[in-house]
């Protein structure tokens, strides 16, 4: 296990970050109502898991193999940026955010959970894997919370 610099690292968090810059100006409607039923320890365990994920993403070292694991992460974020096209260009309500993406279910929420579980795998970093476990149950749990509620 390396924890040198990674720029791939690097290149996820900008995919990651860019369009939740541009989501936190234009929420969906009603978002406020929703999130202030969120689960306090889904919400803890999703805060726990973003600052590990950030921080180990950029040092999970550069002697990785861009392998086909690597290029399904690459991919799923990808598809990431896509379905944040869709969001944008939607009325922005619950619903868009939330519509299943390529069948994906909880696309915002699952595609980079997954991709940086994968860039985990690729860079041999068991605490990177670790941690989106962490974040991929806050994430993914309050997510789920917030599409019962609007179901």
């Amino acid at each position: 296990m390396d924890f040198s610099f990674s720029w791939v690292g690097l290149l996820f968090l900008v995919m990651l970050f860019a369009p939740n810059i541009l989501w936190s100006r234009c929420p969906p409607k009603d978002y406020d109502k929703y999130s202030k039923n969120e689960n306090k320890l889904s919400l803890a365990l999703e805060r726990i898991g973003q600052v590990l994920v950030v921080v180990l993403s950029l040092f999970c070292g550069v002697n990785f193999s861009f392998n086909i694991i690597f290029l399904i992460a690459f991919l799923l974020m990808v598809i990431y940026e896509i379905y944040w096209i869709r969001y944008f260009r939607s009325q922005k309500t619950m619903n868009d955010m939330y519509d299943n993406f390529l069948f994906i279910p909880l696309p915002g929420a699952t595609l980079p959970v997954i991709a940086f579980f994968l860039l985990g795998v690729c860079a041999n970093n068991v605490f990177l894997v670790m941690s989106s476990i962490i974040l991929g149950i806050g994430h993914i749990g309050i997510h789920l919370g917030h599409k019962r509620e609007i179901s």
